[in-house]
């Protein structure tokens, strides 16, 4: 059997699979831009490093060898997929890959306009054996991408209004994709991955206080002053269309639904909002 290539994996859900996959030990290879790079050499992903870059299509070849199997994501800082994952996707048909595990999007069966819809697509039209995962929001937003209003401000600044969120950790959907890569049965498959809670950011904001013993509020802008603030924060325009995107799915109710795929994959319950605030605390102190 073959390596596991595994793309992402210095960011937060490629490491998280790539971490678990090792812990199966199953052989892993961490797609990384620059495997010699400073930053890598801190804080190196699980497996072994291989370098990878989605924008040179000269390296993908060489990737593949000894690899069997992928976990692809689609990098946040690429929007057109048609030049980038959808050849990649080729790339590995034409290596005899067995199995594509694609981390796409909850929902997206129902949105055309997003780039996983054109992924999975792509995948189904090339009868490629794909399993998609479908996660809902990650807690990982919130001590990532909206960390510094969070520390710096006390205040999550979201335009969600009263909608609720059934979040999911990034190391359950870690433990999952282990799952669906070492057992049979999950080709041709699509799993919509979903926390057990369904919480509004009223309630992340009280459990948040009570884990960092400080109040932490949540603002509940307008969208356009949501909008307006990353405007004037230099965010670039694509970011601020998916915010936009993003959030109006989340009002009309879509990413509310808990439900217990993790549990039932994994073998274990989905991780609280509660635990992951605890067991990240620090990135907020």
């Amino acid at each position: 059997m073959g390596s596991i290539l595994v793309t992402g994996a210095s960011g937060t859900v490629g490491r998280a699979v790539a971490a678990a996959l090792a812990s199966t030990g199953e052989s892993v290879i961490s797609a990384v831009r620059n495997p010699a790079g400073s930053e890598f050499a801190l804080d190196p992903p699980a497996g072994t490093p291989r370098a990878f870059d989605f924008s040179d299509p000269t390296g993908w070849a060489g990737a593949f060898a000894g690899v069997d199997r992928l976990f692809l994501l689609r990098p946040p800082a690429i929007a057109n997929v048609a030049d980038t994952l959808i050849p990649v996707i080729d790339t590995a048909l034409a290596h005899g890959i067995r199995q594509i595990v694609f981390l796409s999007l909850q929902g997206v069966q129902f949105n055309p306009a997003t780039p996983h819809h054109a992924v999975e697509k792509h995948l189904r039209r090339r009868r490629a054996p794909y399993t998609f995962l479908r996660p809902n929001f990650f807690m990982q937003n919130l001590s990532t991408v909206y960390r510094d209003g969070i520390r710096e401000r006390g205040e999550i600044y979201l335009p969600a209004a009263r909608a609720r969120t059934a979040f999911v950790d990034a190391r359950d959907i870690g433990r999952v994709a282990a799952r669906v890569f070492t057992e049979p049965g999950h080709l041709g498959s699509a799993y919509t991955l979903s926390g057990e809670q369904s919480l509004d950011y009223y309630q992340v904001a009280d459990i948040l206080s009570e884990v960092l013993g400080w109040r932490i509020v949540y603002a509940r802008p307008s969208v356009d002053d949501y909008l307006a603030r990353l405007a004037e924060q230099g965010a670039e325009a694509d970011f601020i269309a998916v915010q936009k995107m993003i959030y109006r799915v989340v009002r009309l109710g879509v990413s509310a639904c808990p439900n217990r795929v993790i549990r039932r994959l994994s073998g274990d319950p989905a991780t609280t909002f509660r635990q992951f605030a605890t067991d990240h605390r620090d990135v907020w102190s």
